[in-house]
């Protein structure tokens, strides 16, 4: 899903700077012209880099989009304590890239979107790590937004459902109102709209992008 952000970014224009700990980053950023940081979200560090070399060969930075893998699947009360630090792939971490980003998203009214789930609005019993921790991401876009949209500087996050990059079982397509999974490039499109200046008025908000698999109001 990443991958497939940063293709649709570099689509529209946008000059790149890419990190992970994956050795599928340096052919991809290659491929996009776009800078390549190995590392970690979970390092301040490798953060710092990768904002650093952005701003050294760009000389600004307009958005950050945040994207993080899964956290331990298991029974609410079964996971043990070293199960929990699943917490720090998916909430820590973009408080860490938000305190590196925002002075330089200052000068130009930036975006941050942070690609979260679902399951931050309707909570799984079988993700419940990644539930507990993306409610309250949600919780962090409010805030942020409350303290510096007057800046003109944004985060929104963007909740998707089963996307094909990680294939679902046919009772979950199933139970899918769309009828199907959705894909990464779906996913990156919306991505692309919340980090540009077409969506300067969504301000804190949490997109679903799930074919209609929440149904709640």
């Amino acid at each position: 899903m990443g991958a497939a952000c940063a293709r649709e970014l570099a689509r529209r224009g946008h000059d790149l700077a890419l990190m992970a700990r994956g050795d599928d980053l340096r052919a991809l950023a290659d491929g996009l012209g776009a800078i390549a940081v190995t590392g970690s979200v979970t390092s301040e560090d490798d953060l710092r880099q990768l904002v650093d070399a952005a701003l050294a060969r760009y000389g600004r930075l307009e958005a950050v989009v945040n994207n993080t893998g899964h956290a331990p699947k298991g029974n609410l009360l079964g996971l043990t304590d070293a199960d929990w630090p699943g917490f720090d792939l998916l909430y820590p971490n973009v408080v860490r890239v938000t305190r590196l980003a925002t002075p330089a998203l200052f000068a130009w009214g930036g975006a941050i979107v942070n690609i979260s789930s679902f399951e931050a609005v309707e909570p799984s019993l079988q993700f419940p790590v990644s539930s507990a921790m993306r409610a309250a991401l949600g919780a962090f876009a409010k805030l942020y937004s409350q303290k510096y949209a007057g800046a003109g500087v944004r985060m929104n996050n963007v909740l998707p459902g089963f996307i094909d990059t990680d294939p679902a079982g046919d009772a979950t397509v199933a139970a899918i109102p769309a009828g199907r999974a959705g894909a990464a490039d779906e996913v990156a499109k919306v991505v692309r709209f919340l980090a540009s200046a077409e969506s300067s008025y969504v301000i804190g908000q949490s997109l679903l992008v799930d074919g209609e698999l929440v149904r709640g109001v």
